[in-house]
């Protein structure tokens, strides 16, 4: 009997007041609503899992005379489309969320970069940006919300290529530090958040943070948008608490022959059944920006792996050796033992590499490379090298 997981329904939530939210969010005051998120342990939801409250702490007392907030809507992982879902559905919580940053961190400018497959998703974002802007302005702040779109480049996912694209550069990953909340956009301290990110900080000013962590667990508090995808009985977006197992998750969403999940896109871990009931989607075991995809016993891990390291390959910005370099090895030599013309004990060679990625890369598109690589790898060995 499949177990019944923990659902919520507060980002879909119908309707929210979000211009009485701000009101009370100012008279809470600026310190006492970063207290808020910070006591309500709310981390990124697009996946790297900093602390928002942290983040927006920092931009705050940060001196200078401007500053910037940044939506993260370049949803570009495998396997996610719960950002569009957020957009389509509930995009006056979007802005209304940078709203709420710019007025806690004293930004008088933000942008939404928008993935450039998401344009048909322009008009809808201008007209909540519309409303927005006119009932803050009542409110006597001073906030001006502009689009940008991107051009499909995977690495802009990761937030100093975003900000680089937005001022007109090559998306490239820069080094850090200096980090984006010091030196962002325009080299002025910036709040770069997720879609789903801004959307929760509304959802504690509605409801606070000590109802917001009675959801998820200690280390994984509230709850968190899923894209369900691959051979599953049910498909698409859901809002479960977090914390939950594989196991519990496979038992809701598989087809009853699910042999391996792949937990965060093709940057993320591919769960074999074996590690199903010990590994717990969260920030106490796999963390994950959204994306689960399934796979049953009829798929061929070995296509799998190929196909994601084939997107690595293309994806690479090229800036860095062993992201440049370390992607095009890793499919040509798992290609080569394949077809036989490297022995199996190669595999072993090659993890070696995927760690050296995983430590040496300049972003996070080399440093999770490995994720994918070595836990197939490492579970499905006999897919690949016979």
């Amino acid at each position: 009997m499949a177990t019944q997981l923990k659902r919520t329904e507060l980002i879909f939530k119908e309707y929210m007041d979000c211009n009485a939210l701000m009101k009370n969010v100012m008279k809470m005051g600026r310190d006492a609503f970063i207290q808020e998120l910070l006591d309500s342990g709310l981390k990124g939801r697009g996946g790297a899992g900093f602390p928002t409250g942290l983040k927006w702490k920092i931009v705050k007392e940060t001196n200078s005379d401007v500053k910037y907030v940044v939506c993260n809507a370049d949803e570009g992982e495998p396997g996610t489309f719960k950002d569009r879902e957020i957009l389509t559905k509930a995009s006056d919580k979007v802005v209304w969320g940078m709203a709420l940053a710019a007025y806690i961190v004293g930004a008088k400018e933000g942008f939404i970069y928008l993935r450039g497959e998401y344009k048909f998703l322009g008009t809808k974002l201008r007209i909540a940006i519309d409303r927005m802007e006119n009932s803050i302005r009542a409110l006597g702040i001073n906030f001006k919300l502009e689009l940008v779109f991107g051009a499909g480049a995977y690495i802009c996912g990761e937030e100093t290529s975003l900000l680089q694209s937005m001022a007109g550069h090559r998306g490239e990953p820069t080094n850090k530090p200096p980090f984006p909340v010091n030196w962002g956009y325009l080299g002025k301290p910036t709040v770069v958040n997720n879609v789903e990110t801004f959307v929760n900080t509304m959802i504690i000013a509605e409801i606070g943070s000590a109802e917001y962590k009675k959801l998820g667990t200690k280390a994984s508090q509230g709850s968190k948008l899923f894209s369900v995808s691959g051979d599953c009985c049910k498909e698409g977006v859901f809002e479960l608490e977090m914390g939950m197992t594989v196991q519990e998750f496979v038992e809701e969403f598989g087809d009853g022959d699910t042999k391996a999940v792949q937990v965060g896109g093709a940057s993320g871990f591919c769960v074999p059944r074996k590690e199903f009931a010990n590994t717990i989607i969260g920030y106490e075991g796999i963390p994950t920006g959204g994306s689960m995809k399934v796979f049953n016993s009829s798929r061929s891990m070995y296509n799998i792996l190929e196909n994601y390291l084939v997107f690595f390959e293309e994806e690479s910005c090229g800036q860095c050796t062993p992201c440049r370099v370390g992607t095009q090895q890793l499919l040509r030599g798992v290609r080569a033992v394949k077809r036989k013309e490297k022995p199996k004990s190669y595999l072993d060679e090659l993890l070696k590499l995927a760690n050296t990625m995983k430590y040496a890369s300049k972003c996070g598109l080399g440093r999770s490379v490995g994720n994918a690589f070595k836990s197939i790898i490492e579970n499905f060995r006999e897919e690949i090298v016979y």
